[in-house]
């Protein structure tokens, strides 16, 4: 990923995250494995973490110890109502942006000078 892109996804990473804890509780892992399955490859654990810890602060989920198998506990997020309301709006803010870079963005045969 360029660095363009890396900035673009700081941006918006947040929403990202709680989309996929809207979808199911997780840990931190299973959301670093969700983004990396769809994509974002290029996104460092601890990237991940930081946010949790940012997003557990803002109350926006909810956070239980659930004993594990191997280690300590982990911590399981479950997006809350108030994470949902922000996740909302989230996307409202998305539909707004992307409409209205789409009407920026020039058609092929713009690109190629016909007019």
């Amino acid at each position: 990923m360029g660095k363009q892109a890396t900035e673009m996804l700081k941006g918006i990473l947040e929403g990202v995250v709680l989309a996929i804890l809207a979808e199911r509780p997780a840990y931190g892992y299973e959301i670093t494995a969700s983004l990396r399955d769809r994509g974002f490859s290029d996104i460092a654990e601890g990237t991940v973490y930081a946010l949790l810890v940012r997003i557990e602060q803002r109350g926006l989920v909810d956070v239980a110890k659930v004993p594990s198998e191997k280690g300590p506990p982990r911590k399981v997020y479950t997006l809350n109502a108030r994470g949902r309301e922000y996740l909302a709006e989230f996307w409202r803010t998305w539909s707004f942006l992307s409409s209205r870079l789409d009407q920026l963005r020039p058609t092929p045969e713009q690109d190629r000078g016909e007019d």
